[in-house]
């Protein structure tokens, strides 16, 4: 049997290249210290995770995963990293992730749960949706099921699973025992849907990805608990959920957990872009 992680022809180094720049400051800045005479370079761009939702009675869905896209590219002078979307108390939709970009690689944000109790979609391109994810940037098509980007889950449905996965849904009921949908499983993770009612309520977890796992949901009895956990970020774990709050999404692009009962929704986690040279 081959060991993969004893043999020099496997490296996590995409073509033998050393990773040279990790660029975590969101918004767009100049691009510095790369050598004269390299014209190429290997880049792998993550988007901000999508918000998650809160609303007036019952739960919110948990915030999208940001983009995750990887490949060459001609050298640029700037970059742009997508900031997560931020939570609010207000019921209406929660705001989506910034888009990440360096040359010719790009990466949505993932968007924001939706103004119901649906979890937002993860970014597949540079513009997010709700329910269905966007085609993305590979190619690989848009869908409502699993795929490539996931889309969000609807009801207490789990978000659908992907390299970037959507968020969970939350409930609209307001009595008896609920529990929210989790966030999808992927790379980069949707946040947990919420749920507010006067039974035993449980937030949804945030997605688990590959490298780190996703926040709780709280549980208890009463509208004060069912806040949804942050979905796992490529670079950071999803923060627990507190009260009916939701939890914030890991950092490199997780999603934000739904809130309750006009809680505060998770924040998304900041995106984040890799060179190789």
């Amino acid at each position: 049997m081959v060991n993969i992680y004893n043999n020099s022809s496997f490296t996590d180094s995409p073509y033998g290249l050393k990773l040279q720049q990790t660029i975590t400051a969101t918004g767009t800045s100049a691009v510095t210290g790369i050598p004269a005479g390299i014209n190429r370079v290997y880049a792998i761009v993550i988007g901000g995770g999508g918000a998650g939702s809160t609303q007036t009675t019952g739960g919110g869905g948990g915030g999208g995963a940001g983009g995750y896209s990887a490949g060459w590219t001609y050298v640029s002078n700037s970059v742009t990293v997508g900031v997560g979307g931020t939570g609010s108390s207000s019921a209406a939709a929660g705001a989506n992730g910034g888009q990440s970009i360096f040359g010719m690689v790009m990466a949505g944000g993932g968007s924001g749960g939706l103004n119901s109790a649906i979890g937002g979609g993860s970014g597949g391109a540079t513009t997010p949706t709700g329910f269905t994810s966007t085609v993305s940037y590979t190619g690989s098509p848009a869908t409502a099921g699993v795929g490539y980007a996931g889309g969000g889950g609807a009801g207490t449905v789990a978000g659908n699973a992907g390299v970037s996965s959507g968020g969970g849904g939350g409930s609209t009921a307001v009595t008896g025992t609920v529990t929210g949908g989790a966030g999808g499983r992927g790379l980069i993770c949707g946040g947990g849907g919420a749920v507010g009612t006067s039974g035993t309520g449980t937030g949804g977890a945030g997605g688990t990805g590959d490298f780190f796992a996703g926040g709780t949901g709280t549980t208890g009895t009463g509208i004060t608990f069912g806040g949804g956990g942050g979905g796992a970020g490529y670079t950071g774990a999803g923060s627990n959920a507190s009260a009916n709050n939701g939890g914030n999404g890991g950092s490199g692009g997780g999603g934000g957990g739904g809130a309750s009962t006009l809680g505060l929704a998770g924040s998304g986690g900041n995106g984040v872009v890799y060179l190789y040279y």
